[in-house]
C-alpha cells in the first residue's frame, strides 16, 4: 500500500479554521490522508470557541492535541488547502491546491462557528472520497 497523502490546511494565524480542519481531517479521514495545519503567523492559543464547539460536537480536544504553528513546521505535503483568508503559499510545493473560501467566525456567535464547522466537515468528507478514488 502506498503512503497516505499529507494534507496541509493553511490560514493566516493557524488558530481557528485550519485547526478545525486538521482535527476533523484526523477524525473523519485519517484512514485516507494525514492532516496538518499551519499559518503564516501564529497565535498563543487555538480559538477557545472553536475548541469548545469541536469538543462538544466531536469529543476532540484540540487544545490538548494541537497548537498554532508556522508553515516551516510542516513536513513535505501533497495537498495544500487554504481556508479563504487570502493567504498565499508559493513556498509550499504540492501536487494539488484548493481554497475553501470560508469566512472567519472569530468573535461571532456560536451559529457562525457551527456553519463553518459544518462546511469544513463537508469539505473533509469530499476530499477524503476524491483522494481515496485517486489512490
Amino acid at each position: 500500500m502506498s503512503t497516505k497523502p499529507k494534507v496541509a490546511f493553511i490560514c493566516v494565524h493557524n488558530s481557528c479554521r485550519s485547526q478545525i480542519a486538521e482535527a476533523l481531517g484526523r477524525l473523519l479521514a485519517g484512514d485516507v490522508f494525514e492532516s496538518y495545519s499551519a499559518g503564516t503567523e501564529t497565535k498563543p492559543a487555538i480559538n477557545p470557541d472553536a475548541v469548545r464547539l469541536v469538543k462538544a460536537r466531536y469529543g476532540v480536544d484540540m487544545a490538548a492535541t494541537q497548537y498554532s504553528k508556522l508553515l516551516t513546521a510542516l513536513p513535505p505535503v501533497d495537498v495544500v488547502v487554504t481556508m479563504g483568508c487570502n493567504v498565499q503559499c508559493p513556498m509550499l510545493p504540492c501536487t494539488r491546491r484548493e481554497d475553501w473560501g470560508l469566512p472567519d467566525p472569530t468573535g461571532q456567535e456560536d451559529a457562525a462557528f457551527a456553519s463553518v464547522i459544518d462546511e469544513i466537515e463537508r469539505q473533509i468528507l469530499r476530499l477524503r472520497e476524491e483522494l481515496r478514488a485517486a489512490d
